[in-house]
């Protein structure tokens, strides 16, 4: 018999989630499941607060955690066009990791174990894994569960036709005299200088009438240097008109954006979710949503005695369509600030959420894609087509192998 039920590897958005999701959860013989949370000991390898966004329709179960909600977003184009909506049925939510790992914690019951361990390794087995891995004082310890899933970034990491990088640095800051509004968030300002290929933006998110938080992000094939990241938020707040302002905390982190295939099932009893099994959307790098939907798909499973392999959680059209829009950035054929401003400008905002978050209808999604550069587009979608069929069978995928000892 093995140790636990189930091993979840890292304390991020997705181990998080699916711990909790799990904790209370009975297996089909209705016994409680037993689950290890195993995170790396306090130090070096533990990864800095931050903040994750989504978007849902109000009620969701992390409400009563928000650090900030918005209603009403606001996209402005390269030219300082501002096109503003309700984002109903959603509205825009933010969670502070670290409130999410308190309350997390607070409410597992008695068979979740937190366990410090730095993760070395992991064996897959017929009847169980093993997760071998460094104990604070330096020990050495494993363990057994019939079931492990590991939420760190895979390696190697699949990199697909196109690979690029959602890179960003973000500041909280505070004003000197009231200078936004709590309700209404700026989800893209496409006014900062524009890479050759790609695009940069900045976005604010209220937190009261003097605090927010400012952020710069590129999508990109480099991320840049931390002092550049502050050039150009210098710059931003500039633009903004702030006034005086100073800086409370900061956060700095890298997404990919990839077409690359993840597989989640990578042994026989190992899988991998979130960033690591697909759960990032690649055309907008967010994840929390797609870490909700694995966790209670595998929640389901346990429960129902079935193999609970994690779903990557989004359509394959989606996907198909976020490999044209990363391959039309990426080659330069669009403009990253034109692609989103008309992309924005044209639609309702609440409609633009309902497709990033895979819950559209074809017939509104096609209607979407005519206020995007349709030349350049249709360009770029015949030479995907070409490439899956001629070069690119079989290619960017995660092949199921033994594991080798990643904000929104």
């Amino acid at each position: 018999m093995a140790d636990y039920d189930v091993a979840i590897i890292g304390g991020g958005a997705a181990g998080l989630t699916l711990t909790h999701q799990l904790s209370g959860v009975n297996d089909r013989r209705g016994r409680p499941l037993r689950v290890a949370l195993v995170e790396p000991p306090p130090g070096p390898h533990t990864p800095p607060p931050r903040t994750w966004c989504f978007w849902e329709p109000d009620g969701g179960p992390w409400d009563h955690l928000l650090a900030a909600r918005w209603e009403r977003l606001s996209v402005l184009g390269p030219d300082g066009t501002v096109h503003s909506s309700s984002a109903a049925p959603y509205v825009y939510k933010m969670l502070r990791s670290a409130d999410v790992d308190a309350h997390v914690r607070a409410t597992a019951g008695g068979d979740v174990d937190p366990l410090p361990l730095l993760v070395t390794g992991v064996r897959d087995g017929e009847g169980h894994a093993v997760v071998e891995g460094a104990e604070p004082g330096g020990g050495r310890r494993s363990l057994t569960a019939a079931w492990v899933f590991d939420s760190r970034p895979a390696r190697p990491v699949p990199r697909g036709r196109t690979h690029l990088l959602q890179h960003f640095r973000g500041w909280f800051v505070r004003t000197s005299a009231d200078a936004f509004d709590p309700g209404a968030a700026l989800l893209m300002d496409l006014r900062p200088p524009q890479p050759a290929h790609g695009v940069a933006f900045g976005y604010v998110l209220p937190l009261s009438a003097r605090e927010a938080l400012v952020e710069y992000t590129e999508f990109g094939r480099e991320a840049l240097t931390t002092a550049g990241y502050e050039r150009a938020l210098r710059d931003y707040c500039g633009l903004l008109g702030l006034g005086e302002w100073e800086v409370t905390a900061a956060e700095q982190g890298v997404i990919p954006m990839t077409d690359a295939r993840f597989r989640t099932r990578v042994g026989r009893r190992v899988f991998r979710v979130g960033t690591a099994g697909g759960a990032t959307r690649p055309s907008t790098g967010y994840t929390f949503s797609g870490v909700r939907r694995q966790a209670a798909a595998v929640a389901r499973a346990l429960a129902e005695g079935r193999v609970p392999v994690p779903p990557v959680p989004y359509r394959r059209r989606h996907l198909a369509m976020d490999a044209v829009m990363l391959r039309a950035l990426d080659t330069g054929r669009v403009g990253g600030a034109e692609f989103f401003a008309g992309l924005f400008g044209a639609n309702r905002l609440g409609d633009v959420l309902a497709f990033l978050d895979g819950g559209s209808s074809l017939r509104r999604e096609l209607a979407m894609g005519l206020s995007t550069p349709v030349a350049a587009m249709s360009l770029t979608t015949a030479d995907q087509l070409w490439y899956s069929l001629v070069g690119g069978r079989g290619r960017g995928a995660v092949s199921p192998a033994p594991v080798p000892a990643r904000r929104r």
